[in-house]
């Protein structure tokens, strides 16, 4: 996610040279070109309200989806921020209502790496939420070292896709009855190294934590695909995006990363910056039908060959299920 797809040939090539150079080329642009056609200019032209509209965001205590909180509620959107650390979480909500004027900002409690946390958080929510128009999926791991949910999945497979695809299946009846509703998976440029390794899904073969990383993000990829295709017709609408290189805490597992990530920060996105996309596939009122795409910058972006692969999006759909233990026709 923040990191593009740098992490993932980083850590496969272990260059301490390569992976600057991966930064560079990977960035979609510099700071300084902020604003001028790039993730900022495109997506602030839109005046679009959000007022009397519910929207979910995943990890929204920090980075990324903390901005994109602020700016849906800034829209006036009642926004619940999902996530694990729910003092961050309060701490984010206070700030965002004192900036914002909007009292809506609540916070619950949501650990993707557990499916019982899930399904709690889902439950909750059904309770007290009528309506719900825009689920943004976008709390995400990466560099983990190699460890599992507490179901037994890899750590970036169970919670950067399967946490986000039984939350998705658990809310989407409530978007479709709240339709127009808009569902947006935050994936990543590092979707271009990933595979899905249907043989070794967990990793217990072979691991490197940078691949992991890159196959969780292609499959958010795919889950986009097979989703916006099973919801043709419902008015719930499925986009993915990359966000940038964003400078956030997501390379916190990473000695080395962080440590290049603060001396190249000056080339890579603001949480700010890289929530803009975030943003833009929420409110843009030419996105309302648009369904399956992948946006980077505010406008659709190049998706790779494994990324566009309809056999393998809808196997990986199916072996969703069947790790999730759920059936979703």
């Amino acid at each position: 996610m923040a990191a593009a797809g740098l992490s993932c040939w980083g850590a496969a090539l272990g260059a301490a040279v390569g992976v600057p150079l991966l930064l560079l080329a990977a960035a979609p642009r510099i700071r300084y070109g902020a604003g001028r056609g790039g993730a900022g200019g495109v997506c602030l032209s839109s005046a679009a309200r959000l007022d009397g509209r519910a929207a979910v965001i995943t990890g929204a205590n920090t980075g990324i989806g903390k901005e994109t909180a602020r700016e849906l509620a800034r829209r006036g959107a009642r926004v619940i921020i999902a996530c694990r650390d729910t003092a961050k979480g309060e701490a984010a909500a206070s700030e965002i209502r004192a900036e914002t004027g909007n009292p809506q900002v609540v916070v619950k409690k949501l650990d993707l790496a557990d499916t019982k946390s899930i399904r709690e958080f889902a439950d909750s929510f059904l309770a007290e939420e009528k309506e719900l128009h825009i689920l943004i999926n976008n709390a995400g791991v990466m560099l983990c070292p190699y460890s599992k949910t507490a179901d037994g999945f890899e750590m970036h497979l169970g919670v950067n896709h399967l946490g986000h695809f039984l939350l998705t299946f658990l809310l989407l009846e409530r978007l479709k009855q709240s339709a127009p509703a808009r569902i947006i998976n935050v994936s990543s440029l590092g979707h271009h190294g990933g595979r899905i390794r249907f043989h070794d899904l967990n990793g217990e073969k072979s691991y490197n934590r940078g691949l992991a990383y890159c196959h969780s993000k292609l499959a958010n990829v795919l889950f986009t695909r097979e989703l916006a295709r099973r919801l043709q017709g419902t008015k719930v609408t499925a986009n993915a995006l990359h966000p940038g290189s964003v400078y956030t805490e997501l390379v916190r597992h990473s000695v080395a990363m962080t440590w290049l990530w603060r001396i190249f920060s000056f080339f890579l996105k603001t949480p700010w910056e890289g929530a803009q996309t975030s943003v833009y596939c929420a409110v843009a009122e030419e996105l309302e039908s648009v369904t399956g795409q992948y946006f980077s910058d505010c406008q659709p972006a190049y998706v790779s060959s494994w990324g566009r692969d309809d056999e393998t999006a809808k196997k990986l759909w199916n072996v969703s299920c069947e790790l999730l233990g759920i059936q979703w026709d």
